[in-house]
């Protein structure tokens, strides 16, 4: 199998951390070099991203505006996610890595659109990235998810009911129109259970 370029997606709370991490575990148990990595990610650009959505940073109070701002912001640390020469996605994969990421452009797309101009807008800023090996795409209700962002320290500022709502519509959506590789799974499963139906698609589909 060659090395895979994974990208997890799903709604806040949907448990994508915890089924990359299980999968990274999965691929080094196959004596299989994985590693971990997310968007937005750990370089500069993504640093400034977190700490708006956690409003540490001011940006515009619109939130249409905001969202594009985010938009602009989500390629540029998209780009040099995929691309940096210290730890981007292609040199780790040259590298014989497995890399399992949480999120991708599919989050912009499913984030950042509230109206079809919105979604051709967030589509062009992301054309030209290419297609992971593989999407997961946790499939969570809305309120279990709401249920789990209690439980956590801090939220940010897509943390909510309203929100969720209209990203899990977008993801629908996209994927429903999606022509390249995806698993979706329960997100409301015993989380034992869902890695097992992603191993088992990986180990029948891209073997």
């Amino acid at each position: 199998m060659k090395n895979l370029f994974i990208v997890f997606e799903g709604i806040d709370g949907s448990g994508t951390s915890t089924q990359a991490n299980l999968l990274r575990d999965y691929f080094i148990n196959k004596d299989k070099k994985a590693v971990l990595t997310l968007e937005p990610s750990s370089g500069p650009i993504g640093n400034l991203i977190r700490e708006g959505l956690k409003e540490r940073v001011a940006f515009c109070t619109d939130s249409a505006r905001f969202d594009q701002q985010m938009a602009y912001l989500f390629a540029a640390d998209r780009h040099d996610h995929l691309y940096n020469d210290i730890d981007g996605v292609f040199k780790l994969l040259k590298e014989g890595k497995n890399v399992i990421s949480t999120r991708y452009f599919f989050s912009s797309l499913a984030y950042h659109c509230s109206n079809e101009e919105e979604f051709h807008f967030v589509k062009g800023l992301n054309e030209r990235f290419p297609n992971p090996d593989l999407v997961i795409y946790i499939d969570n209700p809305v309120e279990t998810s709401l249920q789990r962002l209690q439980l956590r320290t801090v939220q940010d500022v897509y943390e909510n009911k309203e929100k969720l709502v209209m990203v899990k519509k977008n993801y629908e959506k996209i994927f429903s129109e999606y022509d390249g590789t995806i698993c979706i799974v329960r997100g409301d499963n015993n989380p034992d259970d869902i890695h097992k139906e992603i191993v088992k698609f990986i180990e029948e589909k891209l073997n």
